[in-house]
């Protein structure tokens, strides 16, 4: 049953661990239900499997997987949007832009108000360019970004990009907490959002917090499988679920009414 997978399904990402953590303890956990022995990589071999669009260690919430066939479909059926809930702090700057880092910098927030946050944030919708954070997934010279740093190299920021953001609200502001909802492209990095929204405010800030609640169809309240479902039968009943959501399926026309062109990133 196990090697008769195949589609897309998402999963809950912990806080914590890396995505591509979650997707070895994932399989790790398949492969033993089934009782399947495997020796250290050739497991790699035994079953395909593989997640769309990388989230942080810090992070939470949906990670869409690809399983047998579904591993390819994850670069061509993940268009459209991603959603997130990010909870910003004001005052604070650190090195990986969220709170995992070192503080590098502190300034008073006191001057903020509300209406200057809201007014702030149209500046970040639309299309706009946006400095990826140097703790991240991008490579130089087939290495991440984030690996360099921590081995103390010098690494220079990568030039502004062109990314796309659908919607922005804040939904909550209680200083020197905020919390925003975000609607955005591929390529779009949270902590590098809060980080200019600091800026602009002439202080600075960095996430606390970061939960991604949508990627192209699949929500993190509907579709994602809590780490006590991840077996062959529940993710077998999911994926027979999630066929509606992808093209193809019933809900065709509505996916195609997504934002077309933005694809999602396979990574590991």
């Amino acid at each position: 049953k196990l090697f008769s997978l195949s589609g897309l399904f998402a999963v809950r990402k912990p806080k914590g661990p890396t995505s591509a953590a979650v997707l070895n303890l994932l399989k790790e956990r398949l492969l033993a239900e089934a009782g399947v022995q495997t020796n250290g990589n050739k497991r790699n071999q035994v079953l395909k499997i593989g997640h769309g669009g990388t989230l942080d260690s810090a992070a939470t919430g949906v990670l869409v997987v690809g399983i047998g066939k579904g591993t390819k479909m994850l670069g061509t059926m993940l268009a459209g949007s991603k959603k997130y809930t990010a909870i910003g702090m004001l005052g604070k700057a650190t090195d990986t832009l969220d709170a995992t880092g070192k503080v590098t910098e502190e300034k008073p927030y006191d001057q903020v108000t509300k209406g200057d946050l809201e007014n702030v944030l149209q500046k970040f919708t639309g299309d706009i360019m946006q400095v990826p954070p140097l703790y991240s997934a991008l490579k130089k010279d087939g290495e991440r970004l984030s690996t360099l740093m921590k081995r103390g190299e010098a690494v220079e920021a990568k030039p502004a990009r062109p990314v796309r953001v659908y919607s922005l609200s804040l939904q909550q502001f209680q200083p020197p907490l905020f919390t925003l909802d975000v609607e955005c492209g591929g390529g779009f990095y949270v902590r590098s959002l809060v980080n200019d929204i600091g800026k602009e405010l002439s202080t600075c800030a960095t996430v606390q917090e970061l939960t991604r609640t949508k990627q192209g169809p699949f929500t993190l309240e509907e579709h994602a499988l809590h780490e006590d479902k991840w077996t062959i039968d529940e993710i077998a009943r999911s994926l027979e679920h999630c066929t509606a959501l992808l093209p193809g399926g019933p809900s065709r026309k509505k996916l195609k009414t997504e934002h077309p062109g933005e694809t999602a990133v396979i990574c590991e």
